[in-house]
């Protein structure tokens, strides 16, 4: 085993996505430096259920928790939670404050967040689309850029329309947290069709960061440690800027059915380990969605090993 750069800092990660109204998940208790969350809190977006998820995310072993909203978390976007009000009102003559009982009133999902208990003792900060500069509990110096955005499918919140281009403004980051995934990489559904953004591909693909976390397509959990061509096209696109022949599959929801749930599912991808992970060579996908289907309800949380630099 070769000694790790005093330069870089052994940092773990707890990687978890669509956990849906739970209010607990079987990894809680493992250690980490980080947890990240990307996004369907909630199933209805109701004000029970990100109590819930908040309970969920204080029992996470880690002194910061990072999360984003996904599409179910409605209420967490303005002019979605609006629309939706407007409509029930319309077409089924709900009384506005049954709808705020149920959901709160607008902005108060967020302030849930925002309470000092809630972010100032248990380390969980709400994260909005952009890009964010992190020092870690550890020493590590961490830059994340994180969307809850994905393409539309229905009256939801944080969508766009797929025949626009979303603008994913991604820098040099370590980590790309979104709800959704990139075209191409862990985003089929059931049926075998690709759901991925082709813009998140292409701004992932130029930026070329050590971990994009994502979920929201259940059935494609898993994870992949994709090794670029050493030329980037102009217009990325997943079939022909990854270089397959030195990609690897770290593991698959197919695999783990036969096999049966983990309480969380390790992949180390430091200095001294087999495969490191070479910045700018290589990018670790991981499609985190807990949520699963009536034959295998609930996926395995992802622990994820890598080195960050040292903070200044």
């Amino acid at each position: 085993m070769t000694e790790q750069p005093q330069s870089t800092i052994k940092t773990r990660f707890l990687v978890v996505s669509d956990t849906h109204g739970r209010n607990s998940i079987p990894s809680s208790n493992e250690p980490a430096d980080v947890a990240i969350h990307c996004g369907d809190l909630t199933m209805g977006s109701t004000l029970q259920e990100f109590k819930a998820a908040i309970n969920l995310l204080k029992q996470i072993n880690a002194p910061l928790k990072l999360v984003i909203a996904g599409n179910h978390d409605f209420t967490l976007d303005p002019s979605a939670f609006q629309n939706k009000i407007r409509e029930a009102q319309r077409l089924q003559g709900i009384d506005p404050l049954l709808i705020e009982k149920e959901y709160g009133y607008c902005g108060q999902v967020r302030e849930l967040f925002e309470h000092v208990d809630v972010k100032e003792k248990s380390g969980i900060r709400l994260l909005d689309e952009g890009t964010h500069y992190l020092t870690l509990p550890n020493g590590a110096s961490l830059t994340v850029y994180a969307s809850p955005y994905t393409p539309s499918f229905g009256e939801w919140g944080f969508q766009y329309s797929s025949h626009e281009c979303h603008e994913f403004v991604i820098g040099n980051v370590d980590l790309v947290m979104t709800h959704g995934p990139p075209r191409g990489v862990l985003d089929n559904t059931i049926s075998g069709r690709r759901t991925g953004c082709e813009h998140l591909f292409e701004r992932v693909a130029l930026s070329r960061p050590r971990m994009h976390c994502f979920g929201h397509i259940h059935g494609s959990w898993g994870a992949k440690l994709i090794a670029w061509r050493k030329m980037i096209s102009e217009k990325p696109s997943h079939l022909t800027d990854i270089d397959n022949g030195q990609s690897t599959v770290i593991e698959k929801l197919s695999n783990i059915k036969t096999s049966g749930p983990r309480p969380s599912y390790m992949t180390s991808h430091c200095a001294d380990d087999a495969n490191p992970l070479q910045h700018g060579r290589h990018t670790l996908f991981i499609n985190a969605a807990i949520e699963g289907s009536d034959d295998f309800p609930s996926h395995p949380a992802w622990l994820v090993d890598l080195d960050l630099q040292r903070a200044l």
